[in-house]
């Protein structure tokens, strides 16, 4: 009888240490943003209207997560569409070829506090890049309907020469009409799987 309870008990402490909570994106409380210098004077912000994601974690604090995220890369939105259009075009990033950028992470740690650092492989236009996201972990909540919710922020910035999308033409003073450097900047609600 002691023997199996100690086995029972094993088990059970064995089971919880590697039981994953599973969370997946809730996108009518996120966003996902960018923002890239034109004609050197100023900056241009766009959104991504289509996404998913979800993150695998063994541990309340979140460190250690596995997290993956893709994109839908034609719901791109500047607020005009001849620029959009464009953006979606081979000029850009291609959708008819590269319909999706994705990311899967390598680490999510905990750096101080509720600040964390994120490192994964971003994909876009065909290409795989290293990239790391400085995170803000905003906590966990309850919203009305008894879910549970998970809240971050998360910025980083990428080369989009380092991506294939290379477009640009000069200003009449030699500068580039469109920055090399985008913002990425993610406001992202996950609701606990039950």
């Amino acid at each position: 009888m002691k023997k199996t309870f100690l086995l029972a008990a094993a088990l059970f402490v064995n089971t919880a240490l590697f039981a994953q909570t599973k969370w997946g994106v809730d996108a009518v409380h996120s966003s996902v943003k960018f923002s890239v210098e034109h004609l050197v004077i100023s900056e241009v912000e766009g959104q991504f209207k289509k996404f998913d994601g979800n993150i695998l974690s063994k541990s309340p604090d979140f460190s250690n997560a596995e997290i993956n995220f893709t994109v839908d890369v034609n719901s791109i939105d500047t607020d005009n569409d001849s620029r959009d259009k464009h953006l979606k075009s081979a000029d850009f990033f291609d959708v008819e070829k590269y319909p999706n950028m994705s990311f899967k992470s390598t680490s999510f740690k905990k750096v101080s506090g509720n600040k964390y650092l994120l490192v994964g492989n971003l994909t876009l236009h065909g290409v795989t890049k290293p990239v790391k996201f400085n995170v803000t972990y905003g906590g966990t909540a309850k919203d009305g309907y008894g879910n549970t919710k998970a809240g971050f922020k998360a910025a980083a910035v990428i080369n989009r020469f380092d991506y294939g999308l290379k477009w640009n033409s000069l200003t009449e003073a030699g500068g580039a009409t469109v920055g090399k450097d985008i913002t990425i900047d993610l406001k992202l609600q996950f609701a606990q799987q039950k």
